[in-house]
This record gives C-alpha cells, structure tokens and sequence, in this order.
C-alpha cells in the first residue's frame, strides 16, 4: 500500500491517524530497546517503517538517520554515564569513525536497489543475531 505521500509527507496535519500511531508505536517500541539495550533503535524503526508503514527501504533508512541525528539516546546515554558505564575515550574514537563511514554508506546506500539494500540488512540482523544466541 506504498503511495507516494509517505515520502512527501511534510507536516503532522498531512498524516493519517494510522501513520501518526504507528510512528508512535515504532518510536516508543525503538526508544526503549535504545534504553534497555543500548542500541541505535534503527534494528526496530527501519522493518517498522518498511512492513507496518510500506516505506521504501531506502525511506525508511533516511528517515531512521534523521530521528537519530541528536536524541540518539541522549538521555539514555545520560543514565548509562551516570552509573560510570561508558567509556568516553572509545566513544570520541567511535564518533569519529561512525560520522566518516555512515556518509560513505549513506553514497552507496542511495544507489543500490531497495531489494539489495532489504537483503544485506536482513543479513546482518540474522548473522549478529546468530552470533549473540551462540555466544556464552
């Protein structure tokens, strides 16, 4: 049920009710695994966006990066530092290699077919998913 207004969708009063709800349910459901599981929260937005919402993979991973662009755990961050849970040596380090090599992909990403681009995310979830079940 792709139609072009989910791409062009500029402001809140141009959403359905469904659309808002579901964005709803897709934030607050990646939000808390943030929180819980410190992760970016696109491992649950872009396969929310892309089966309960029908956007174009592509879509969906823009879409993913822009809501991740300040709040990307900001508080959650917060409560880990907190408790002396993160390291900030390794965070400046990561940052830096994260802000570099998500542009590149980002080049690539835009190019490639939506299909090729749903299979190689579909890969990595199934292989770190994989990793994780078989790791003690």
């Amino acid at each position: 049920m792709l139609n072009s207004k989910i791409l062009t969708t500029r402001k809140m009063s141009e959403m359905s009710l469904t659309q808002l709800m579901l964005l709803i349910l897709i934030g607050s459901a990646a939000g808390f695994a943030s929180g819980l599981l410190g992760i970016g929260g696109a491992i649950i937005m872009v396969p929310g966006m892309i089966y309960l919402l029908h956007m174009p993979q592509q879509a969906a991973q823009g879409t993913s990066l822009a809501v991740m662009l300040l709040p990307i755990g900001i508080f959650a961050a917060l409560q880990y530092y907190q408790k002396g849970f993160v390291n900030l040596s390794y965070a400046v380090v990561l940052i830096i290699a994260f802000v570099i090599s998500s542009y590149f992909g980002s080049l690539l990403a835009v190019h490639l077919q939506g299909r090729t681009l749903h299979k190689i995310f579909a890969i990595l979830l199934l292989l770190v998913g994989i990793k994780m079940f078989f790791d003690k």
